[in-house]
């Protein structure tokens, strides 16, 4: 069976739209089965607390930030991963640094993080 190969957008950094975000930039880069989104923190940049419907997974490709989760806060750093779970409120932002980061959202599943 040969490999299923398809395009993606080759869309360029965008602003995040929602209200109140400063400084981040994004591309949209699957929207199905799972949305996955590459974002750019400036220094100071900020996605505002939020709930979402469905479990989200943050992996952070490049440089460090930080992460709430239901009112915690934690670093989070190049080659770590946090987990989002559904319906709990949470935030990413950057203070002194740049950020880039892989957003994972997982459709139709509250996804407990993977171990290993």
């Amino acid at each position: 069976m040969a490999p299923e190969i398809s395009p993606i957008p080759r869309a360029s950094w965008e602003p995040l739209p929602q209200a109140g975000n400063v400084g981040v930039d994004h591309v949209v880069l699957m929207r199905q089965p799972q949305v996955i989104v590459l974002l750019k923190f400036a220094q100071n940049a900020t996605i505002t607390e939020q709930r979402a419907p469905l479990a989200v997974d943050v992996i952070c490709m490049e440089g460090s930030g930080k992460t709430s989760v239901d009112g915690e806060e934690a670093e989070i750093h190049a080659g770590e991963t946090v987990h989002w779970p559904a319906n709990v409120p949470h935030r990413l932002w950057t203070e002194d640094s740049e950020m880039v980061t892989l957003m994972v959202e997982q459709y139709g599943r509250n996804v407990p993080r993977a171990e290993g």
